[in-house]
């Protein structure tokens, strides 16, 4: 079995399970940034929520959004698999995914949902299966899917939670829309739990006093009021005109959620680097936390 091995433990979070635990844990506890609880299943029968956005920066920066994301995702019940749409800041150009394998965390190996990804394949005519898009140089030094597994691992339990990566290289909201369709349609014919998560931090920009962070966060709320009123193109428009990193996650995602019948988004938690630092001196990135809902 392929396994992909973790590319960036030790830098955006880190490589040991005990230091793992602590900092994760911490970004649930936290009480300004994160939920201010740790991570607890209700184990109901039925799911509300489908989809979240989740942010892909170093864990001491952007955990406390991540925690949020997961904790709502998770919070009803255990899914059985998580479909990860990452974005492309390497320039890979195509739409992939990994259809089998597993990927090393610091929490044990995360097992590829091979019967949906094969689901996946099937359904759709764009998306590709290929493995280059995840392993090896330059592709497989991407984190921003990487990063979701280890509160993937962490919120599971003892459950064994499988997942998707698919790679999500395009910015024309035709094709964003018929892969949304492709992939809605494999999750609703298959006959498990399955919740999506879009990888995706905010703005980056150089910040140097409070009144241009209060423009930065301004320029990030256009898209977050947006996908609060649900308008994947509305959402797309306003991304675009950004440095957000994951517009086309973003609004795959709520594309996808919107083939599922969710009818709402909600904004969970938005912070900037500089707040979650307390030092605005340079380069700030928003973390925003947010999920769709039936």
């Amino acid at each position: 079995m392929v396994t992909r091995r973790a590319a960036v433990a030790g830098s955006f979070y880190p490589r040991y399970k005990p230091d793992l635990i602590k900092i994760i844990r911490e970004s649930f506890l936290d009480q300004k940034f994160g939920p201010g609880e740790d991570f607890k299943t209700l184990n109901k029968d039925e799911r509300t929520v489908i989809g979240g956005v989740s942010p892909h920066a170093g864990y001491k920066y952007s955990g406390c959004a991540t925690a949020f994301t997961f904790l709502t995702l998770f919070q009803e019940k255990i899914p059985d698999s998580v479909i990860v749409l990452g974005t492309d800041h390497i320039g890979y150009g195509k739409i992939a995914l990994m259809s089998e394998g597993e990927w090393e965390t610091p929490f044990g190996n995360i097992a590829i949902d091979n019967e949906l990804s094969q689901k996946i394949l099937d359904n759709s005519e764009i998306i590709i299966n290929d493995e280059s898009a995840f392993m090896g140089f330059p592709f497989g030094r991407e984190h921003n899917i990487e990063v979701q597994l280890p509160f993937i691992k962490y919120c599971a339990k003892e459950k064994n939670v499988n997942f998707v990566p698919i790679k999500v290289s395009t910015k024309d909201l035709n094709v964003m829309n018929k892969i949304s369709s492709d992939i809605a349609k494999s999750i609703e014919s298959y006959d498990k739990d399955v919740v999506i998560i879009a990888s995706s931090d905010m703005t980056h920009k150089e910040v140097y006093d409070s009144k241009q962070l209060e423009k930065f966060k301004e320029t990030d709320q256009q898209v977050i009021d947006s996908f609060i009123g649900f308008n994947p193109e509305k959402t797309f428009e306003a991304a675009s005109k950004t440095t957000v990193c994951g517009s086309q996650t973003i609004t795959s995602l709520m594309m996808i959620c919107k083939n599922l019948n969710a009818s709402k988004g909600k904004l969970l938690q938005y912070y900037t680097s500089s707040e979650k630092t307390g030092s605005i001196s340079g380069y700030c990135v928003g973390y925003f936390s947010g999920v769709l809902m039936r």
